[in-house]
């Protein structure tokens, strides 16, 4: 179990660098003066470094086998979810609002610039982050309370 919580974790990370980078490539952190991005950088980047910090202590746990490893690793996975149900929330409205196609009415009247970031974020890459995320949660949280053995 320990070992398919590692697989999803980095399948879920996999998704989040690439999430990560096209919000960046996109100006996802210059939107954030100019209030075009519904996706606040310290979010998003709590969001990262929490999930990263995590996976780090879960690969010591993988290694050291300390129960302690397994728990700080799900404690930590909490507020990344939380941080995550945040920007999924914040994020659906774009997406809503790319498919009405109110966002291209809005890229003819003010440019390139009020096409927020986040509205780039492919939906299948969203959609498979959050599910292996939620996997991730799940297996964490069993390989911590020791069912199916380390």
């Amino acid at each position: 179990m320990d070992i398919a919580a590692l697989i999803t974790w980095v399948v879920t990370a996999l998704g989040g660098f690439y999430m990560l980078g096209t919000w960046i490539r996109r100006g996802g952190i210059r939107q954030q003066q100019a209030g075009t991005s519904r996706l606040p950088a310290q979010v998003v980047f709590g969001h990262f470094a929490l999930a990263a910090i995590g996976l780090v202590v879960w690969i010591v746990y993988v290694v050291a086998d300390r129960t302690a490893l397994a728990w700080t690793s799900f404690g930590l996975l909490l507020p990344v979810a939380v941080l995550g149900f945040v920007m999924l929330a914040r994020w659906i409205p774009v997406h809503r609002d790319h498919a009405a196609g109110t966002t291209a009415a809005a890229t003819a009247q003010g440019g390139a610039g009020t096409v927020p970031a986040e509205r780039h974020f492919p939906v299948p890459v969203v959609v498979a982050h959050g599910l292996f995320a939620v996997a991730t949660l799940v297996l964490v949280l069993l390989s911590a309370l020791g069912v199916g053995g380390s």
